[in-house]
């Protein structure tokens, strides 16, 4: 029986974000949601999500958060890739929860096992004044929207600091890449999934 052409190709997200290393900072939550091209959709999962808050433990300076990614989109191009996009959050001294980071990582193109760490930034005023005035006021510079952190459209004139780092595991499956044209290289034994035939070990998508 003939089999039909596929019309796109499937990327499924699953992981964790891990944790976090703030060494000033405790107590603190993450947001996260996925940034992607005008081609791509969610078919299934969650697009953004909010962790609980977790503290350091007396053993180690680490955050903890074990929090589930899983996801899977479909799309008939590559371009736009999907982004992840991390902000996170904590109380200042008077109490106010305010952003401690902001991040993002491309989801990775190969098939399989990885991890991720990713530098976290926040804006900085531009004048001394400002600078005071928002730590009197406990309102720090923040994005009305974190997705600007992947688009890098006006971040050019942003004044940032690198502050913390946060840890994501991603495992990634891809479906019907190859159909569609797209040359994905040799597979890697090492991430070979064996839990469907349809679904293979594609490595970085390249335009044939």
């Amino acid at each position: 029986m003939a089999t039909s052409n596929p019309s796109v190709f499937l990327l499924t997200v699953n992981g964790q974000i891990e944790g976090a290393n703030f060494p000033e900072y405790d107590n603190l939550y993450c947001k996260y949601c996925f940034v992607y091209g005008h081609d791509w959709a969610p078919t299934s999962g969650l697009e953004e999500g909010i962790t609980q808050i977790t503290c350091k433990g007396q053993s180690s300076h680490k955050l903890i958060w074990n929090f589930p990614l899983e996801t899977t989109f479909k799309s008939t191009n590559p371009f736009g890739w999907p982004q992840l996009v991390v902000s996170v959050y904590g109380p200042d001294v008077f109490g106010n929860d305010v952003v401690r980071g902001y991040g993002a990582t491309h989801i990775p193109f190969t098939s399989g096992q990885h991890k991720r760490t990713i530098p976290m930034f926040v804006p900085e005023p531009t004048w001394r004044l400002q600078k005071f005035t928002s730590w009197l006021l406990g309102r720090r510079p923040e994005y009305t929207d974190p997705k600007v952190v992947a688009q890098g459209e006006g971040r050019e004139v942003t004044r940032v600091h690198s502050q913390g780092f946060v840890t994501i595991s991603f495992h990634i499956l891809t479906k019907d890449m190859k159909k569609l044209g797209y040359d994905t290289g040799p597979s890697s034994p090492v991430n070979t999934h064996s839990a469907t035939s349809d679904w293979s070990t594609e490595e970085q998508p390249s335009n044939t």
